[in-house]
């Protein structure tokens, strides 16, 4: 190839018109040059062919070697991971088998600590040191782990919260007052039951909330007896003092205790109905009283002394006690003075007066009676009206909010409760009176009725005895 490319160059430098020997021999001397400077270059490109080529193998020797190392630490990658999988397997079956127990033991630790946390909002010694909370905080956290530090400060909480249980203290503390002003003052504890506090004006109970960990008032002062027992208490004079036992319960009944207007108004609008009855009937029960009261009288020293005029023959005496005694409107003395007035009759006839007679004043004692049994039936009936309307209205609230919230409904169940409570408690003196009342008019009736045959025997024992009819005398 490259005789053939001179040669080629020859040719060229031969055709060229003008080209004298001179330059033909310089670029044949330069051609020659070049010739020899290519095959320098060739030969010295194929050394460094040669050298490489060496080198090549050498490295491809080497890593063929290295490739051997490899797969002999391959192979025994392999076998130790073959061991590490077994020992793996095993871990994990052991693992499997302990972790039961341990999350067992994890959940144990976190529903104490749940547990304590409870104890320790609602108790009264959090106001004392309020950084017990903080402490048990951390073991809530799901991503927290417990260890033997955070049992032992369970353990520590727990033991301090039994001895302060135990103890009766007294302490100057921080407490907001029934007007909500912060209050310093003396602070008793009994327990874990009962806290006291004495601000110099005034004695009353604490209770603790656990949101704001302090202490508050209650919105009222206990009774006067109370608050001496716990003041000569807290001054050393007595040795036994007031204890709130069901943790608070007692002491929020004396604060949200109800008032018996309050209990009547929450009951709607049925309660006026009932109340207007309940007065009604009272003014009617008193009506009676009093009116069968003062038509009673001495009915027995009455008659005793008609008895007496008459077997003397002095019906005319007997007339004139009869209307001194007008003005005292008895129904005996009306009954008797028909009977005196209508002596001359025969028995029949007689008989028939004096029944006339008390038929007459007992539409008089029997007065309102009705009224009063129609008031005790209705009462109680529009007590069961109440009720229904509170339940409809509870039902109302469950259809429009579900039964989440319990204070949504307790306006119905408290309408429906107190009416009924109402309506029983108003129609039960009702029928109570008017049984008493009935009775009594009864009994009035009998005196009458009485009287009446007693008089009838009088006048028929002067007629025989006299023999004839009886004249005015």
């Amino acid at each position: 190839m490259r005789r053939l490319a001179l040669s080629l160059c020859l040719l060229v430098c031969m055709s060229a018109a003008g080209v004298n020997a001179q330059d033909m021999r310089a670029a044949s001397r330069q051609a020659e040059r070049d010739r020899k400077a290519a095959e320098e270059a060739a030969k010295a490109a194929e050394a460094r062919i040669l050298k490489d080529r060496k080198a090549l193998l050498a490295e491809v020797k080497r890593l063929e070697k290295k490739e051997g190392g490899l797969e002999a630490d391959l192979a025994r990658l392999q076998d130790r991971f073959g061991e590490l999988k077994q020992q793996e397997e095993g871990l994990s079956k052991a693992w499997s088998e302990k972790e039961m127990a341990f999350r067992e033991l994890v959940g144990t630790v976190r529903t104490s600590a749940r547990d304590l946390e409870t104890i320790l909002k609602h108790s009264f010694f959090t106001a004392k040191r309020p950084e017990r909370m903080k402490q048990i905080r951390p073991l809530l956290e799901k991503k927290h782990f417990p260890g033997l530090d955070d049992i032992r400060v369970m353990a520590d909480l727990l033991f301090e919260e039994i001895r302060w249980s135990g103890e009766v203290s007294l302490r100057e503390g921080d407490f907001v007052d029934r007007t909500g002003e912060d209050r310093r003052g003396r602070i008793l504890t009994l327990g874990k039951f009962t806290a006291v506090y004495d601000d110099g004006k005034e004695v009353g109970f604490l209770r603790f909330s656990e949101h704001g960990e302090r202490f508050y008032a209650l919105s009222a002062l206990p009774s006067w007896w109370v608050r001496r027992n716990l003041r000569r208490y807290l001054e050393g004079k007595d040795e036994s003092v007031y204890i709130d036992l069901s943790g608070g319960g007692a002491l929020r009944q004396i604060a949200h205790k109800p008032s018996l207007w309050e209990q009547v108004r929450s009951g709607g609008p049925i309660v006026w109905p009932i109340l207007a009855i309940a007065v009604l009937a009272f003014i009617l029960v008193i009506e009676r009283l009093l009116y069968l009261r003062r038509v009673h009288g001495n009915t027995d020293r009455l008659m005793d002394e008609v008895n007496r005029l008459a077997s003397r023959g002095e019906w005319g005496a007997c007339e004139k006690m009869m209307e001194g005694h007008e003005e005292k409107d008895w129904p005996v003395l009306n009954v008797l003075a028909a009977g005196i007035a209508g002596r001359n009759e025969d028995r029949e006839t007689q008989d028939s007066i004096l029944q006339e007679a008390i038929l007459r004043e007992v539409p008089r004692l029997e007065r309102f009676l009705s009224i009063l049994a129609i008031l005790g039936a209705v009462a109680p009936l529009l007590g069961l009206l109440g009720t229904v309307t509170g339940m409809i209205d509870t039902f109302r609230v469950i259809t429009l909010y579900g039964t989440g919230d319990p204070k949504m409904m307790s306006g119905g169940i408290s309408e429906a409760l107190i009416t009924t409570e109402l309506g029983l408690a108003v129609a039960i003196p009702i029928m109570l009176f008017h049984t008493f009342l009935s009775r009594r008019v009864d009994y009035l009736v009998g005196d009458m009725e009485e009287k009446a045959v007693a008089l009838t025997n009088i006048i028929q024992k002067d007629r025989r005895l006299n023999g004839s009819t009886v004249q005015g005398g």
